[in-house]
């Protein structure tokens, strides 16, 4: 039986939890939680997306979203509003002080990117998202 800690999944497990750690530690100074950063992202270029969207980009549940957005909507940075079109559907945008936020965790998250890069030198950046994008293709 092969090592099971010497495999191309824990690796990735590890990858991903060291990520997520960095982040969380990091955003937490900043009055963040990295899926509301993620949110705060993904709304900068998704203005006025639904709770369903946006759950499905930040790979939670509708459920998760929820709570996510109530928690975003509790410190300011977004607002929520009947869709024109669709009554039971909320559009949410950020506002200037969720700008604000998402530029001062903008940073945090360049260290790690950064940090991130310099580990997998001298591969280069995109080769080595391309293959573990399609790692993650594979599995799907």
């Amino acid at each position: 039986m092969s090592n099971p800690y010497a495999t191309i999944g824990f690796a990735l497990k590890q990858s991903q939890q060291a990520l997520r750690t960095r982040l969380d530690s990091g955003l937490r100074e900043i009055g963040l939680t990295t899926p509301q950063y993620t949110v705060l992202t993904f709304l900068e270029t998704e203005s006025g997306a639904s709770n369903a969207v946006l759950a499905r980009r930040a790979f939670v549940t509708p459920q998760t979203m929820q709570a996510i957005l109530v928690g975003l909507e509790r410190s300011g940075f977004i607002v929520r509003k009947p869709h024109p079109e669709h009554g039971r559907v909320q559009t949410t945008e950020l506002t200037g002080s969720g700008r604000d936020a998402l530029n001062a965790a903008s940073g945090i998250v360049a260290d790690a990117e950064a940090r991130l890069r310099d580990a997998a030198a001298p591969l280069d950046p995109q080769m080595v998202t391309a293959m573990l994008l399609r790692l993650a293709e594979a599995l799907r």
